[in-house]
Order: structure tokens, then sequence, then C-alpha cells
């Protein structure tokens, strides 16, 4: 499409002058002509269809002449953006055979259908011009555009997009640009009521377009739009389309003159600011005739590197995008230069504007999109003023209307200019509108368990959790040893974006591993997090068996049982918990004497130490204990089976294996030694879960040496 009149002021479009061979020329044929070659689109109209309906249908120049007339009524009902009365008036010219003359028409007629959302007619259009005019890449872009509309929609992005109706009339209101550093000052352009000139321009149906601003209140609302003020900045012809350097000094803006019987391109122009007003304008020497047309300015802060669209010969088609840079020795602008292939393309690239970083955000209807003008994000090339790779910024800030002219406010919200449905008045007028990405969704859940045993749950623990931001909050987990928090009982969610957690539990009894933590900066879609807290019971943690031949203290490794294996068990708790200080605690059966036991069982809890340090671990961490027969084992008795650890102890008996106790079994000679055996154990107490190797205290020599076995008597 020719998006000149998306804004009278932008662009002077190309005229389509196809003037009928006639043997006559009705008075109406020729003022319809006239205005149509000087793009008056709305008396063009007007003039062309009643020139329409004045030639009688007979002979073939006469049909080619009524033909002609349906092509210049469609051509600017849809120069004027009245899509359905442009396709109707397509369809007029089509059954009258006039693609035969312009073959464009099916393919304005299928951007039409597009434009209004009906594809399957868009899609037999364009391939009905392909198959007149098959180098023309145009109707591949379209058909393209129809294939995956669906994936856009089915893909939409999570923005939100509302009309900002306190700016918007039911005229054209266009092209927002912050005019301050706070972002509190909003430039824009409008055909409204009030200003300079109050005549109906001819080209764009609408008054002649003015700059406007409209300032922020301290609640956040845009308040009423006033004329810019400034020396010949508004006037009788159309402005529009500003940019600013980063002072907020300089102005940049697109004027487009309208002179009768002139073939006048559009401009840009540049004022400095003067107190609270704006100076005279200057015209830039951007090009090489009055007839190009140059305009929608994007500038760098220093106001030494302009981005525009132009008409300029030698482009790829339609508006390109042109870059020039300031020659501060000879106060001009440098001759502009194509941005090329990776930014342009056959169709019309329009609006450009830069994101926060640096980005090239720009508008085009030459790449697959949802339809007509489609905003597009370059990626800006390092720290070269060279973009590449654009990228189809997606449903719902693209729609099947025309959608151009982005700015941000920042990564998360910012505002643009469409003409979808919902605008204010008649739709496919621009109006401008804001997006805003919804905060993501978080919400956290945090599990209790056992550190040895994950499986196992623990209820009634009390959970802290506290944002770096400073907010603290706690709850305790349920029978289910769990605890959730997603929002709080006015609505407000606990977990926010980019902030850093953490999380403490307590229990009595229990000691807890580590605090945990979690993180939703640079998250960006919802998140359910899941923490698991590890604790331990303040109990003896029962280790995997450990045997040792008869009075001695070195490992039984073969058939029956590997003690290394249950002695790497050991290790790799410690590797898994590197803050864990652990006591290693040896125990022997009561069939020695008191003082024999006690040594033996030393030099067990040392030889567990040396294989732990041996391997790797700090022995700073461990303290080897030898407690002889002085704590017998408890266990649990249920259909004559003994266990050493249950959950619930109902329904079994518990037996703490004195000597007594088993004694009572010498008889049975197989329990007799199990029971014994029971009792010849090693086990872990947690005395630290805070170990730190620079404050904890120098290991006692005497761990790393064994002592001798006194005399073995019975008691």
């Amino acid at each position: 499409m020719n998006y000149k009149p998306l804004l009278s002021l932008v662009f002077v479009g190309v005229s389509y002058l196809a003037n009928a061979q006639m043997i006559f020329v009705p008075k109406q044929v020729k003022k319809a002509n006239i205005e149509f070659r000087n793009e008056n689109y709305c008396e063009g109209a007007k003039l062309a269809e009643d020139a329409f309906k004045k030639i009688a249908r007979k002979g073939n120049r006469a049909l080619k002449a009524k033909g002609n007339m349906a092509y210049k009524v469609a051509e600017s009902y849809r120069q004027t953006e009245n899509f359905k009365d442009a396709s109707e008036w397509y369809d007029k010219a089509i059954t009258l055979k006039y693609y035969e003359e312009k073959p464009e028409i099916y393919f304005y007629q299928g951007e039409m259908y597009r434009q209004m959302g009906e594809f399957d007619k868009a899609k037999d259009n364009y391939n009905k011009y392909k198959a007149l005019v098959p180098d023309d890449k145009r109707a591949d872009v379209g058909l393209r555009s129809i294939e995956i509309h669906k994936d856009f929609k089915i893909n939409k992005t999570r923005h939100v997009v509302t009309n900002v109706a306190s700016l918007n009339k039911e005229v054209f209101e266009m092209a927002p640009m912050f005019g301050d550093k706070k972002e509190s000052q909003m430039y824009f352009s409008s055909t409204r009521e009030g200003g300079v000139d109050g005549s109906i321009d001819p080209r764009s149906c609408e008054n002649y377009m003015d700059l406007w601003v409209s300032e922020m209140d301290k609640k956040g609302n845009w308040g009423q739009p006033k004329l810019v003020a400034g020396e010949l900045i508004n006037t009788e012809d159309n402005e529009g389309t500003v940019a600013f350097d980063g002072r907020n000094k300089t102005m940049f803006f697109t004027r487009c003159p309208n002179e009768k019987k002139m073939n006048l391109g559009c401009d840009i122009w540049v004022s400095e600011l003067k107190g609270k007003e704006w100076g005279e304008p200057v015209k830039l020497a951007l090009k090489g005739h009055d007839s190009i047309s140059v305009g929608h300015p994007c500038v760098t802060e220093d106001a030494k590197f302009l981005i525009f669209a132009s008409d300029a010969d030698g482009g790829f088609g339609g508006r390109d995008l042109y870059y020039t840079t300031y020659n501060k020795k000879t106060d001009t602008w440098e001759t502009p230069v194509n941005m090329g292939p990776e930014i342009n393309t056959a169709g019309n690239e329009l609006f450009p504007t830069f994101a926060k970083n640096g980005d090239l955000f720009y508008a085009t209807d030459g790449l697959p999109g949802m339809g007509g003008l489609d905003m597009f994000r370059a990626a800006k090339v390092k720290d070269k003023m060279k973009w590449e790779k654009p990228t189809n910024l997606g449903f719902p800030l693209n729609s099947v209307s025309n959608d151009y002219a982005i700015i941000e406010v920042s990564d998360k919200k910012g505002y643009f200019t469409s003409e979808r449905v919902g605008s204010v008045g008649k739709n496919y007028k621009p109006d401008i509108w804001m997006y805003e990405m919804p905060p993501n969704l978080f919400d956290l859940r945090v599990n209790t368990v056992e550190a040895l045993n994950p499986a196992m749950r623990i209820p009634g623990v009390t959970v802290t959790v506290k944002a770096e931001s400073g907010e603290t909050w706690e709850g305790t987990t349920n029978a289910e040893g769990t605890v959730f928090w997603d929002k709080k009982p006015n609505a407000d969610r606990y977990i926010l974006e980019n902030n850093n957690y953490t999380i403490t539990v307590a229990k009595d009894k229990y000691q807890s591993v580590k605090n945990g933590s979690f993180s939703t900066m640079n998250v960006n879609y919802d998140q359910h997090f899941v923490v698991d807290m590890p604790l331990f019971k303040e109990e003896p943690i029962r280790l995997p068996e450990v045997r040792y031949p008869l009075n001695q203290w070195t490992f039984v490794n073969d058939s029956t049982i590997s003690s290394h294996d249950s002695l790497n068990y050991v290790y790799d708790l410690l590797v898994k918990y590197p803050n864990m200080k652990l006591e290693l605690s040896s125990h022997t059966d009561s069939r020695s004497g008191v003082v024999y036991n006690q040594v033996l069982s030393e030099n067990r809890a040392k030889a567990v130490f040396k294989y732990l340090v041996d391997k790797g671990i700090d022995p700073k961490r461990l303290v080897p204990v030898g407690k002889g027969e002085s704590t017998p084992k408890t266990v649990y008795l249920k259909d004559n089976v003994y266990i050493t650890e249950v959950a619930d102890t109902a329904g079994y008996q518990t037996i703490v294996l004195k000597e007594a106790y088993i004694n009572g079994f010498k008889k049975d000679k197989k329990k007799f030694e199990l029971l014994h055996q029971f009792n010849r154990r090693t086990e872990g107490r947690i005395l630290d879960m805070n170990f730190d190797p620079a404050t904890a205290p120098a290991v006692p020599e005497e761990y790393f040496k064994f002592k001798d076995l006194p005399k073995n008597t019975r008691k």
C-alpha cells in the first residue's frame, strides 16, 4: 500500500495517472483526472465517482474509461484509509477488466481484504496478481503474511494494549514522542480542531495536521493537548513526526507543503529551544530535487546521526530508510546513504525510532506480518551505527491494521500508533495506543524434608522468606510438609519481579541444613518456584553398617559386606553438605571389659576419621568419639521381627538392647548374635551446619593416633 495517507502530512504520494483514450472526454472526467493528478483524493473520489456514472457502458473505449474512473475512486479511498469503500470500487474495476491496464488492482484488493481480516479473499487476489506479475515479490509477502497470521495469534505476546482515549479524538492522532527526560511531555501529530489552519486537506479529507503536546499530571494522566509553542512551528502546511536530541533542546520534525500545481515533497526541519518556546525552524538540505520527500526523523542523542524515510530514486522500492551524519566543520549534513537490504525492502519502511538499548524500531509492509504496516525491531550491531535482523514485534502489538511509530518508556511499557478496531470514532483512523507487559506471575512453594530421606516431609516447620528489597513474611508447613504463597489478602503478589529472595527454616529438635534462595532477576515469564528445604533431626544418624574383625579396627570388605561402601556414604554426605561438622561415634557390644571396649571403640572411630580425611574431607569437620558399650541401641519389635528405624512406633514394642535383654536369647544363637551386632555400630551426630574452615579450631593430634588395647577382662 501507499502509506502517504496514513498522515496526509507525511509524504506526497505517487500519482496514478491512467487517462483512458476516449473519443470524447466528459467534463467530470477531466476534473477527476486533475484532482487525482494533484493527489486531492477527497475531491477526486467524488469527481471520479460522478464521472463513472456519466460514462455510458457502450464500446470498449467507454468501458476502459469507466474502469479507469472506478480504479481512481478505489485508489482515492485507499489513500484516505477507507478500505471498505476502496474494496468495493476495486471490484467494479475488476468487473470492467481494468486489471488488463492496471494488474496491481488485484494486489491492492488483496491488501484491502487483508486489512479487513478477510484472508481467503485476500489470498485469491494475491494469487491472481502473482499470475499476472510473477516477478513482483509484494504478492509473496502478502501470501506469506496470511500463512503466518494464525501463528502470530497462537504465539501472542503477553503485552496488553489500550487506547489512550484522553489523547485521541475522531481524527488523526499519531507518532507520539517524548519531549523531556522525565517523559512527562507527549508530542504527537493531530488533525484535531483548533489547529493553525481549519481547512480540509484535500489529500487526507482531514484538517491540516499540526504538532501538539500533552503534559502528564502527578497521577500519571495525560492532560489536554496544546499546540506546540514556537515561531513558525505549526503552519498552514502539514507538520508531524518529531524527534529530539538527548537534551531535548533540538527538535526535528516533518513538514509537507501543499502548493497548488506544484509537486513538492516533504522536508525535515530543525528548531532550537529558546526559553519555553521553539525558535524559527531551518530546513535541512537532504534531497536533490523538490519533488522528493524526506521525513520521519530519528536522531541520536548527540544530534549527529539522523535516520529518516524517503522516496528518493535508487532505493529498494516504496519508501526506504536512509541515514546521514552531521559534518561539524562544514556545518552540513552528509549525502544520505540508503540503509541497505538489511532494513529496506521492495515495500515501504517508515517511522524509525530508537529503543532504549539502541535497537532500531521501524514499520514496514515489505516483510511478512500481521497486515498493513507492522512494527519491527532491528538489533544494533555492537558499537557500530548499523542495525540488522529485523524481528516482527508480534501480536497484539501488531494487528491486521497499520501499526507504527513506537516509543519505549521501558522494556515493558511504551506507546505507538495504530489504526486497529477500537480506535476512537471511525475505525481505521490512527490513534495513540499504550502497551504494557503485565508483571510476571510468580508463586512459591516450600517443602520441608528430612535431609537423609527427602521423600519424608516435615510438618510444623516455620518458614521465613526475605526479599532483598526488605520485605519479610513467614508461614508454617502443613501436614504434608509444605507451605505456599501466591497472592496477599489485598491481591498483591508476594513474589515480585527483579528481586532476590532467601529462605530460612526452623523447628524444635531439627537443624536446618542451609538457607535457601531463588531469584526473579531477568525472569521474563511466569514461574512456579518450588524449593525443598532439608533439615536434620537432632538425633544420631545411623550410618550404614561398618564391620571390623574381632578386636580390630580395620574394615571388613568381603562377600558378606563392603565396609568401604558404607564409609563412602558418609563421605558423600559430607560432600553434599560442605558446611556440616560431624561427630563420628563408634559403639561395641557388651561382651568384653568396659575399659577394653572403650579403647576399641575409640580406635574404630579414629579409623573412620582417617579414612574420610584420606579421601579429602577437612579433618576439622570430623570429631571421632568412642562410646564403648555405654549406649545400647534402641530397636523396635513387631511380629517377632526387629527393626532399627520406624517412622511411627504405634504397634511396635520399643526395646533397649541392654546386656540383660540379649542374654535372654543365649539358646537362640542366631538371634543372640544379631542383637549384639545391632549394638556394634557407627553413628553420626551433626555438631554444626555452619562450618567455617577459617575459624574452626585445630584438630587434636590424638585423633590421628591409635591406642594400644588394654588387657581384655570381663566385667
